[in-house]
């Protein structure tokens, strides 16, 4: 079981950004939940979604494709898919599967907030 932190973002021009924050591991056990927590945010409640990583201290190659999944998602409907905070034994994984070079990665939430604002 997967815990996720959810809230809800309005950026300055009234886009509404979906921030998740999960927490723990995201492995094969977990990755699932949270790709189909991802699906129903972006399907139900906002195509722009920020994934913060600061709580999770392990991903492994099945979290990264529900990343993968969610960013995919996002695309189809036109949205925006950011993720920030990555926690430091997290941040290994992204850089040697090369996939910090795929996402749009922020150092704070906060930044991958803004930049939606301009984006959008």
């Amino acid at each position: 079981m997967i815990h996720i932190d959810q809230k809800e973002h309005t950026t300055q021009n009234g886009t509404k950004v979906i921030v998740l924050a999960p927490s723990g591991r995201l492995d094969i056990t977990t990755a699932w939940q949270f790709r189909l927590k991802l699906q129903e945010c972006i399907s139900k409640l906002s195509r722009h979604v920020v994934i913060n990583l600061g709580q999770v201290n392990f991903i492994d190659s099945s979290g990264l494709t529900s990343l993968v999944a969610g960013m995919r998602d996002a695309d189809k409907v036109k949205g925006s898919f950011r993720i920030c905070n990555v926690h430091p034994e997290a941040k290994l994984v992204f850089e040697v599967t090369m996939m910090d070079s795929v996402f749009e990665i922020f150092e704070t939430e906060e930044e991958a907030l803004e930049e939606g604002v301009r984006a959008s």
